[in-house]
């Protein structure tokens, strides 16, 4: 039983799970393997097929599961979402989304204290594993902070992510500059090279001292923040760091009306075109979301290797989405999952991408399930160059996503990943592996409080959402920002 096993802790000698059903990697592509098992031995897969022949110290019957490669997820948010009290309550300049002027003269200020920072990243890592989560890209929101990510908020990342047992690639965001309402509507660049430049050196002393860490759980990663906050030295310099470094590169850019009017004002064509025009563009390269690529980015895209992390979710909250994934799969661009929502369910991302994409016009075969459960395992691996991941077979790390077939509200089951994607949430997942250790168990993860986190947690966010007037144009009070959905009775 896992009940047996030690949460938190990599179980000795080998480890057979069995189940009705596997996701196995075989020749080039995942295979569905029934009645099957998965053995691991240390941070390894040794097998998976049939019943193993071999001597093992311990076998795991799961029964109606479904066994599945770690999910791995290029853009994981990581803080206090905010985009939920955003999306319904007007636009960007008017609900703190965007520095006023009269906030940036007065000085930005940090919102959260490192104690808190500290505690969301443990936090949203510990959601991440219960959501089947065992790689993971974290992103968080620079709106309420002084400018940039910190090192030390990151070096707390780290520690959190050996605790709890997740597989993660960190780097401090920075940036050159942001984006200031002058006027109601209206949208102004303000940059400072030096800053940025710091920033990345920042980031270049983090990925240095921590990569590596807790047998490789931690690898370091670039991110500079949004592509109309950066400068052309500064993501010219970031590229080259990163070649130096051997390490991936998350910009997000083609996501936005706001983007695409800046970079147009600013270089005269598009964030992808210009920055091809500089050599920025390369396999290292993880750009999110691409809802707004034209037909040239796209392919430039495509020509230089460029992976596009696809957030469905999010996006089609406000009513936006990618045109198309099929489209992105024919032209060869690789294609990885995110989630930059909370909660990260990825279960619900892969439903909500299928639904979208077919919305957009792809076909029910170029919409299937399984091409988005192939971004949220292979793309995602490919992305980081890490074809030990993303896979079950021998050879692979054993980060494994356990998801449980037996719940009686998606029932009656027809293929188990159809009826995953398509009639789950990721709350159904039972349990995770990440390098071989059990990380999460029936959504416990070892020496984390999930309740008393959940209420520290909305202690927070009421804190942040009580100084949204200081960063908000005229600074209206709370309840003008965010009104209710329906009226208050009295």
């Amino acid at each position: 039983m896992l009940a047996d096993l030690t949460l938190g802790q990599r179980p000795k000698g080998r480890t057979a799970l069995a189940a009705r059903w596997i996701v196995a990697h075989r020749d080039g592509g995942h295979r569905l393997l029934e009645n099957g098992e998965v053995v691991f031995d240390a941070d390894r897969i040794i097998h998976v097929g049939a019943r193993f022949n071999g001597d093992v110290a311990r076998r795991i019957d799961l029964g109606e599961v479904l066994i599945s490669p770690g999910l791995i997820d290029l853009d994981a948010l990581s803080d206090l979402d905010t985009t939920m009290l955003g999306v319904d309550c007007g636009p960007a300049w008017a609900k703190g989304r965007v520095w006023p002027e009269s906030y940036v003269n007065r000085g930005p200020y940090e919102m959260y204290t490192p104690e808190e920072l500290a505690f969301q990243k443990r936090f949203s890592f510990a959601q991440l594993l219960c959501n089947g989560i065992t790689s993971a890209l974290p992103i968080a929101s620079l709106f309420y902070r002084e400018w940039g990510e910190t090192v030390a908020e990151f070096e707390a990342a780290a520690e959190a992510a050996g605790d709890l047992g997740l597989r993660v690639w960190l780097g401090p965001a920075y940036r050159s500059g942001g984006m200031v309402c002058t006027a109601p509507g209206v949208l102004e660049p303000r940059f400072d090279q030096a800053r940025g430049m710091s920033g990345l050196e920042d980031a270049v002393q983090f990925i240095t001292a921590q990569a590596g860490r807790f047998d490789g759980l931690v690898q370091g990663m670039l991110a500079p923040d949004r592509v109309e906050t950066c400068t052309q030295e500064l993501l010219a310099r970031t590229m080259a760091v990163a070649d130096d470094l051997d390490v991936p590169v998350r910009l997000h850019m083609a996501q936005g009306q706001m983007e695409r009017d800046t970079v147009q004002t600013l270089h005269g064509t598009t964030a992808p075109q210009w920055m091809a025009g500089f050599g920025a563009l390369t396999p290292r390269l993880i750009a999110p979301h691409a809802t707004y690529a034209t037909e040239d980015d796209l392919h430039l895209y495509a020509d230089h290797g460029v992976t596009v992390a696809h957030c469905p979710l999010v996006f089609a909250r406000s009513g936006a989405m990618l045109r198309s994934f099929a489209k992105l799969r024919h032209m060869g661009i690789n294609i990885g999952m995110g989630t930059d929502i909370a909660p990260p369910d990825m279960v619900l991302n892969m439903a909500v991408g299928v639904m979208m994409a077919r919305m957009a016009g792809d076909s029910i075969h170029d919409a299937a399930p399984e091409h988005m459960l192939d971004a949220a395992t292979l793309g995602g691996a490919k992305a980081l160059g890490r074809s030990d991941l993303g896979r079950l077979e021998p050879g692979a790390k054993a980060d494994i996503a356990i998801f449980d077939m037996q719940d009686a509200l998606m029932a009656p089951r027809v293929d188990p990943v159809r009826t995953l994607i398509l009639g789950a949430t990721g709350r159904v997942t039972q349990a995770v592996f990440v390098d071989g250790r059990l990380s999460m168990r029936d959504g416990q993860v070892a020496g984390f409080d999930m309740t008393a986190a959940r209420a520290r947690a909305q202690a927070q966010f009421d804190g942040l959402r009580a100084k949204y007037p200081d960063r908000t144009w005229g600074h209206p009070p709370v309840d003008d920002i965010f009104p209710p959905a329906y009226p208050h009775l009295d």
